[in-house]
């Protein structure tokens, strides 16, 4: 955000503070709900780490300062009204006190981002016994193998199978594309744009 973008911020609205509701960057999750005043604001952007004011300590407060699940700050955007903040952040860890990835149980995610996202650590890290890591072993020409094994498995599927059937098979085809896009440096958001391209043009 520009100096100009803090400064037209409402304030005054709300005592000094702004509501800032933190999402995984990647999947799209809520992950909780903070408080942050200008001093927050600031500290967020210099650092890149996710620093709210605590109403109940009445001072700067890094979340993860304490526990090390700290929030890397990936972007911040106002609303409409420039009284509320939308933080998009990669989480280190749990959010949630209790342990979990969000304080909101429930909360939704974009599985295929986070799918996305497993399958490129599996190819830089190449875990032992990993079946990820034998496919990118294999090499391209195998990994395209299986994606084709998958989408003729899917294919038949469909049409002699059950729904859990097709659905299995379709899971397996997923996979093996994402980890074949992967090998040749590309991902699922990638194919999104792609799509979203093509969308933007059929609608002009």
């Amino acid at each position: 955000m520009s100096p100009e973008q803090i400064s037209g911020l409402a304030w005054d609205k709300q005592g000094g503070l702004l509501p800032a509701v933190v999402q995984d960057a990647t999947g799209g999750r809520v992950l909780m709900l903070g408080y942050m005043d200008r001093a927050a604001l600031d500290a967020t952007l210099a650092t890149r780490r996710v620093t709210f004011f605590s109403r109940s300590r009445q001072r700067l407060w890094m979340k993860g300062e304490s526990s090390g699940d700290v929030l890397d700050l990936v972007a911040i955007e106002a609303d409409c009204d420039g009284d509320t903040l939308l933080v998009q952040a990669h989480p280190r860890g749990p959010t949630c006190h209790l342990g979990r990835a969000s304080c909101f149980a429930d909360a939704p995610e974009n599985f295929l981002a986070r799918l996305d996202q497993l399958v490129a650590r599996r190819e830089r890290e190449r875990p032992p016994g990993s079946y990820s890591t034998k496919l990118f072993e294999a090499g391209t020409r195998r990994i395209a193998q299986k994606v084709g094994e998958e989408g003729v498995e899917t294919a038949l599927a469909a049409v002699a199978q059950d729904d859990a059937a097709l659905l299995g098979e379709a899971a397996d085809l997923v996979f093996h594309l994402t980890v074949l896009l992967r090998e040749r440096g590309l991902g699922l958001d990638d194919v999104v744009a792609v799509l979203r391209d093509r969308h933007a043009a059929a609608a002009r």
